[in-house]
């Protein structure tokens, strides 16, 4: 678990006694409802959808009535262990293959043929030409996808600059170290500017720092108005860049929606408080004590909240005898919320 929420739900109408201490901000419950209508506002306007989608390999089932929906201008994670299905839905909506049944809708209207160049897809097996340079190659698979030969190699030298891989132009890929690689093929993949981006494990073969950099990116590109499916076993990566969700396991979905929702479903009613004087007892009908330590001259305090009391209440409740230095929602991270939805999904 960790400390994702440092904010204070107050419900309207409930005077609080707050702590003295800075660092606290109150938000009634009206304030979250709005920013919740708005999100939804915005989650509405769905770019790509995927109704129903059936596909089945001799015995193997690969998906079984999977449904997921692409706010447009968001990045959307697809999630789920290997085997699930995710790589087979990338294909169908690429259409690389067809589904047994199902429809898929690009942009408003049913997927079309035509509508693949609007697609920039960059998958988990990498498939560029090793014997070819790069910058050649480069310029060759923009031209595929539609562009000129001068607005390739200029957006070319741009990304290149950008990734530090300008030296590489001249370079046959097999010279490239699978770093270098993955580069060239993001770069590639992004280069036409499509509507919709797919990315299959990007972050594969990527130390921290060069995978941060290509999270920038992502966001960059998602704030430029790209819609961004992207596909991972990273569950922080998830955390990071994610505005949605769908996990599928075992050919089905099991979990989807907002990232910050799907939390608050698996809420676990911790809380962390850091204090100076003053001693917290647990309280019948409140809280329940449930670890104490010592931490850099504080004491820290974490607590489970009846479900019955308000966050209101509770600082209430722990502001009468200690005096508060900090107090914070643990909320579960999405590795965990993860692992318990695979776990309990039944087989």
């Amino acid at each position: 678990m960790r400390k994702t929420l440092s904010v204070l739900h107050v419900r309207p109408g409930k005077s609080v006694a707050a702590p003295a201490e800075r660092g606290f901000i109150f938000l009634t419950t009206a304030n979250m409802e709005n920013t919740s209508a708005e999100t939804n506002v915005r989650d509405n306007d769905i770019f790509l959808s995927a109704s129903h989608i059936v596909k089945r390999y001799a015995q193997h089932t690969a998906l079984n009535d999977v449904s997921i929906e692409v706010p447009r201008g968001k990045v959307f994670g697809l999630l789920g262990p290997n085997g699930a299905g995710k790589t087979t839905l990338i294909r169908i909506i690429n259409r690389i293959t067809a589904p047994d049944s199902g429809t898929v809708c690009f942009n408003g209207h049913p997927f079309t043929a035509e509508d693949v160049s609007h697609i920039g897809y960059l998958p988990e097996e990498r498939g560029l030409y090793k014997k070819m340079k790069v910058g050649e190659q480069a310029i060759y698979l923009a031209r595929l996808k539609g562009m000129d030969e001068a607005t390739a190699r200029e957006r070319l030298k741009e990304w290149f600059l950008k990734f530090d891989i300008m030296p590489w132009w001249n370079k046959k890929l097999e010279e490239l170290s699978k770093g270098m690689q993955q580069k060239v093929q993001f770069v590639i993949t992004v280069l036409h500017e499509p509507e919709l981006l797919i990315f299959d494990e990007p972050f594969s073969g990527f130390d921290p720092v060069n995978a941060e950099m290509l999270k920038r990116e992502i966001l960059a590109l998602r704030d430029k108005g790209h819609t961004i499916l992207f596909s991972t076993h990273n569950m922080n990566s998830v955390e990071e860049i994610c505005d949605n969700i769908a996990l599928i396991n075992h050919s089905q979905v099991v979990l989807s929606g907002n990232v910050q929702e799907v939390k608050q479903r698996f809420r676990t009613g911790l809380y962390e408080v850091y204090a100076t004087a003053g001693q917290l007892l647990p309280q019948i009908g409140v809280f329940d004590l449930m670890e104490q330590s010592e931490v850099g001259g504080l004491t820290r305090y974490k607590l489970h909240k009846h479900d019955s009391i308000s966050n209101s209440e509770l600082v209430q409740a722990v502001a009468g005898m200690v005096e508060i230095r900090s107090f914070n929602e643990l909320m579960p991270s999405m590795h965990d919320i993860f692992i318990k939805t695979v776990e309990n999904t039944p087989s």
